[in-house]
């Protein structure tokens, strides 16, 4: 194959796994008094916050991991203010793209997904472009999303609400590039998580010439790290590229519930929708079939359409995990 054709392949390749999903605006937010939550811990300080509503908890941090200021909202079970329970608790993770934030769930329905089910629900900024990783380089200060997420916002979640801080306690779920982040923290912290849960999120860095690399790189290169990548470039940094591939860290997910989604009829008419979910299909039948050949059970769908949310499928998920997660 000459240099042109591999080039043009890759690019046809990474043409848009990360597309944003645009569902409507945000809402304000605005602070309000403490109300009994730490302020500090973890390298986190809470520099906003907002607690008013009976479910939807807002937190913004200060943190040395991130080079601004990054906020979660907290979705709270309908009988969290009464029941004295403890709960399960899912961490939900967005897409990527500029208009892709803590909120990007919340517009996209997640309180109405998620009203009567018996879990906590943390959905924290990834970054428009901050594929869950801590990057090799960074030209516009530190932006450590999995220290912020794993090392910091856990255990800041865990002792500041009722959840189960243990294996049986614990899912993670994402859109997209946060589908990827699921499945990379699920192997990378296998012993954390028994639920992961992929909806139209890559399972496979390495295919098509590292197509999911290299859009790693060039994405967080234009958007969050001014010219920064997340695995190096042009000489990827392969130990980091291996720990976070799903597809190489197989017996990682053995004893999970794994959940997948993908669709499989992009619009052809809209090429960045098409590169992505057909990118996102041939990597997550790719992931599946190695999955069965290893005997790990998972759950997976392949649905009309294109790089979207399935709000019917986002409500499957949740049942599955409260399932397999110890019961509040």
């Amino acid at each position: 194959m000459s240099e042109h054709h591999t080039r043009r392949r890759v690019l046809k390749a990474v043409g848009g796994i990360t597309a944003a999903l645009a569902v409507g605006g945000g809402s304000a937010l605005a602070t309000a008094p403490a109300a009994g939550a730490a302020e500090d811990g973890h390298g986190l300080h809470v520099v906003d916050r907002l607690e008013t509503d009976p479910r939807m908890w807002f937190y913004r941090f200060q943190t040395d991991a991130i080079g601004w200021q990054p906020a979660v909202n907290v979705l709270l079970p309908d009988d969290y203010h009464t029941s004295g329970r403890t709960y399960p608790v899912l961490y939900l993770f967005h897409g990527g793209g500029t208009d892709q934030d803590f909120a990007a769930w919340d517009r996209a329905g997640i309180r109405e997904l998620s009203a009567g089910k018996p879990i906590i629900i943390v959905m924290p900024d990834g970054g428009h472009a901050g594929w869950y990783s801590n990057p090799v380089s960074s030209n516009t200060g530190p932006r450590n999303w999995e220290t912020f997420h794993m090392a910091q916002l856990r255990p800041w979640i865990e002792e500041n609400f009722r959840t189960y801080a243990e294996h049986d306690g614990r899912a993670l779920a994402g859109f997209s590039m946060g589908g990827f982040g699921a499945l990379k923290y699920a192997a990378k912290y296998f012993g954390d998580f028994a639920s992961v849960s992929a909806h139209s999120g890559p399972a496979s860095l390495r295919r098509d010439l590292g197509a999911v690399v290299h859009w790693a790189n060039a994405s967080s290169a234009a958007v969050d790290l001014a010219g920064g990548t997340v695995y190096g470039a042009p000489l990827w940094d392969e130990a980091r590229v291996t720990a976070d591939n799903p597809m190489e860290n197989l017996e990682r997910y053995r004893d999970k519930r794994i959940f997948l989604v993908a669709g499989t009829s992009p619009d052809p008419v809209n090429w960045f929708d098409q590169a992505n979910e057909s990118q996102v299909l041939a990597g997550q039948r790719e992931f599946r079939a190695a999955l069965d050949g290893a005997g790990i059970p998972h759950e997976s769908y392949e649905e009309p359409g294109g790089h979207v949310i399935r709000g019917d499928l986002v409500v499957r998920d949740l049942d599955g995990m409260i399932e397999r997660l110890r019961k509040a």
